[in-house]
């Protein structure tokens, strides 16, 4: 799959921008935007511009809606759970393929529960996936079938996306190649984010709904999860994600406790936690951009 809007970048990206991830902070008392609402808007008002500037204004509506939904969905938890937390702040990125590093939002994790945690976690990726998987298939829908063009910048396909075009294309005609509308292109950014916050290591959203399922055994998991990926990225040379894997690194595997560990999440949320963090299989792709 290609984004011919792109093609006049040579390559791929040398580093892939972080997600930033929702930030538990428990020892320290945060600056809550309901006092500072100036520079969440500015950061908003300027990735924004350098989401247009990345890729036009269709994938630039499309994408901050999507990731504005995605923050929205931790922020309007963690108001239902009464966890002070601020507005989010997003990150421009002046160069690179997305125009934007993501968004983050600080909170304090030490005041919600298990339950609390885990629902705030949760509830970004689903939020954002929602106008994600909508964009991504009316997109789709609007993208054409052309001669591959060696100019174009190619992406990788996750197994998600891969289904959906085979579902609207078919087949494809040898030498042919799918480009993306620039509403495509804004879906296939929103599964890979979505699929990036689902890591289950420390402070990603991914990280968070499995200390909620697993409580202290799940730092065992994130280090083996984080140190699988390190050696990915070792043995298979792609070290546009070492940006990412330093972010991770320095915000270590560890998740710090609830404010009530020993509180039951359900069956409910035990089901829908597993299979939220099972999106990892049909929303990543290690090779984003060919």
């Amino acid at each position: 799959m290609s984004f011919d809007s792109l093609g006049d970048r040579p390559g791929a990206p040398s580093t892939l921008p972080p997600v930033a991830p929702l930030v538990l902070e428990p020892h320290e008392e945060p600056t809550f935007a309901s006092r500072r609402v100036n520079l969440p808007i500015i950061l908003f008002l300027a990735t924004c511009l350098t989401t247009f500037f990345a890729a036009g204004p269709i994938f630039a509506a499309a994408l901050m809606l999507t990731l504005t939904c995605h923050e929205m969905g931790h922020f309007i938890q963690a108001r239902r759970y009464r966890v002070p937390a601020s507005l989010p702040y997003f990150i421009p990125m002046p160069i690179g393929p997305f125009g934007t590093m993501g968004a983050v939002i600080g909170m304090r994790g030490n005041m919600g529960s298990r339950k609390a945690v885990f629902d705030i976690g949760i509830s970004g990726p689903l939020a954002g996936l929602v106008p994600a998987l909508f964009f991504t298939v009316i997109g789709l829908l609007w993208s054409t079938v052309e001669p591959k063009n060696s100019t174009a910048m190619g992406l990788g396909d996750p197994l998600l996306f891969k289904i959906l075009a085979s579902w609207i294309f078919g087949p494809l005609p040898q030498g042919e190649d799918i480009y993306l509308h620039p509403l495509a292109y804004a879906g296939w950014v929103g599964i890979f984010i979505t699929a990036l916050n689902l890591f289950p290591i420390g402070q990603l959203d991914g990280g968070h709904i499995l200390y909620a399922l697993l409580r202290n055994k799940a730092q065992l998991v994130a280090t083996v999860v984080l140190y699988a990926a390190v050696g990915a990225v070792i043995i298979t040379h792609r070290y546009e994600w070492l940006m990412m894997l330093m972010l991770l690194m320095l915000m270590g595997p560890k998740h710090p406790p609830t404010a009530n560990d020993d509180e039951p999440l359900g069956t409910g949320r035990t089901i829908l936690g597993w299979l939220t963090l099972s999106f990892l299989i049909i929303g990543f792709t290690p090779v984003p951009f060919v």
